[in-house]
């Protein structure tokens, strides 16, 4: 095992990869940044970087990165016949930072879990699950299949993934989505939501801006926090369009945040109800 003890004192940024395993994280109180690396394979830890380093400006930058590029594609091939097993080292990282943290991982199947708090984040993953508690800022999240799921938001939300499904419970800025097969849920939005899907549901509460929404089979759900008004134009090629609220062709007058809805879908339906 490696084990670092780092003092990072001001603004810090995590920039963790590890080819497969486990990626844990937590936030603390306190000023340091405690690091423990461990492998199935003891003789891959010599692959392994774990270092601190200065970021300009101020700051720290804890780095762990792991190399792929020696033994067999890095451990990365995992071919299983009967009970024997090859390649395919298991990384098992823990790290705990104080809060407010920057967050960078990339990772090919390695499962994240991050709790507490942290100021941005930054998630490339293939095949591992992603799961945060509360970031401040913004987030970038890029995953194949691997599920995510994410507390809150403070910032802008960037979204891409194929077939892992997705569930948000907070989003303070605006929100871009891409998914192919995956289901994406984002219980409560304060912003613009943009979200392509092909095959995978959407459902999404927003309570104002602009609200775009394509899908080609997938259904589609937007609760409307109340309060707010909203106009609403969708439509449907074979699925069916249901809308608990009143349509209009402008927004209702009154006040209260507008959202302006816009929706398109090939076979699947789409309905517009009252959160």
């Amino acid at each position: 095992m490696i084990e670092k003890i780092f003092e990072t004192p001001g603004p810090l940024t995590l920039n963790l990869s590890v080819p497969q395993g486990t990626i844990d994280v937590e936030t603390v109180d306190g000023q340091q940044t405690h690091v423990e690396l461990d492998c199935d394979d003891e003789k891959a830890l010599a692959e392994a970087r774990v270092e601190l380093r200065e970021r300009p400006g101020g700051g720290h930058e804890v780095v762990v990165e792991v190399d792929r590029r020696r033994g067999l594609l890095g451990g990365m091939i995992n071919i299983s016949i009967g009970d024997l097993h090859f390649g395919g080292r298991e990384w098992r990282l823990r790290v705990t930072c104080p809060a407010g943290a920057e967050l960078k991982t990339s990772t090919a199947a390695a499962n994240l879990t991050a709790r507490g708090r942290y100021s941005a984040a930054d998630v490339k993953t293939a095949s591992g699950d992603v799961t945060i508690d509360v970031i401040d800022g913004d987030a970038r999240i890029k995953s194949v299949s691997g599920d995510v799921a994410i507390e809150s938001v403070g910032g802008d939300l960037d979204l891409k993934t194929v077939s892992g499904d997705v569930e948000v419970g907070h989003v303070g800025g605006k929100t871009t989505a891409r998914t192919v097969s995956g289901d994406l849920r984002l219980r409560d939005t304060e912003s613009s939501v943009t979200a392509n899907s092909v095959s995978g549901d959407v459902r999404l509460q927003v309570a104002s801006g602009d609200v775009g929404l394509t899908s080609v089979s997938g259904d589609m759900e937007v609760a409307i926090r109340r309060g707010s008004r909203v106009y609403i134009d969708a439509n449907s090629v074979s699925g069916e369009l249901d809308s608990e609220l009143e349509l209009a062709e402008s927004p209702t007058g009154g006040e209260g945040p507008i959202v302006e809805l816009r929706a398109k879908t090939v076979s699947g339906d789409f309905r517009v109800v009252r959160a």
